[in-house]
């Protein structure tokens, strides 16, 4: 069966299978709705794009199922005033949800191939509120700014203390904490008047963050 006659039927189940998991908030299920999975997974795999689960893309890494994806977005409590970073670009899918949801995303990606096919599919998409850089996410430069929320897409051992510095008053960070094998925690951090909120959420297991820039062959 072609794509096009494959979709809507593959759309309804992701939804629900999304709202039968607790995803609630109707701006995370439109921008989910929105964005087309389907032209952020390797082509070898794009019958299995609105299925649950989690899938390879190029140099190592993976494209995160659709209820991480939501329920981090839903996580970070979103409005459309935020400025966001994202730690690990990949494909560029997760950036394009939130960027339904929010004023500026700005994604860093340590891969420059992965970065480079993540901009061009964007701009493509017209996902324009984007910006990906090459760089370093346990070392974001300064001229990056300081930002309302904090994605992190790939799984650190501790949080950074110069990442939290990067929050906004009252900003949120989210991120998978953990061993770089197994699983981590989801742990989300809110920048208060009295120091930093801890709340650890779900079991998530992501591919490991990794400090520099890739070098590729």
């Amino acid at each position: 069966m072609s794509s096009a006659k494959r979709a809507p039927h593959e759309k309804m189940q992701f939804q629900l299978t999304l709202r039968r998991r607790g995803i609630s908030d109707q701006a995370v299920l439109r921008a989910m709705e929105e964005v087309p999975r389907e032209n952020f997974v390797e082509e070898g795999f794009r019958e299995d794009a609105y299925l649950d689960v989690p899938l390879p893309i190029a140099c190592g890494q993976t494209i995160s199922q659709p209820f991480v994806v939501a329920y981090m977005t839903e996580q970070l409590q979103l409005r459309n005033v935020h400025r966001v970073l994202e730690i690990g670009t990949g494909s560029g899918y997760q950036a394009a949800v939130l960027s339904r949801l929010v004023r500026e995303v700005v994604t860093l990606e340590r891969f420059r191939s992965l970065a480079k096919r993540a901009q061009a599919r964007l701009t493509r998409l017209g996902y324009g509120n984007v910006e990906v850089l090459v760089g370093d996410g346990f070392s974001v430069p300064d001229e990056a700014g300081h930002f309302d929320r904090i994605m992190v897409t790939a799984a650190m051992e501790s949080i950074p203390d110069d990442l939290v510095r990067l929050l906004e008053p009252e900003g949120v960070l989210i991120a998978p904490v953990g061993p770089q094998t197994g699983s981590q925690t989801l742990v989300r951090l809110r920048k208060t008047p009295d120091g930093v909120e801890r709340t650890d959420l779900i079991g998530v297991r992501f591919v490991p963050a990794l400090a520099g820039i890739a070098r590729e062959m």
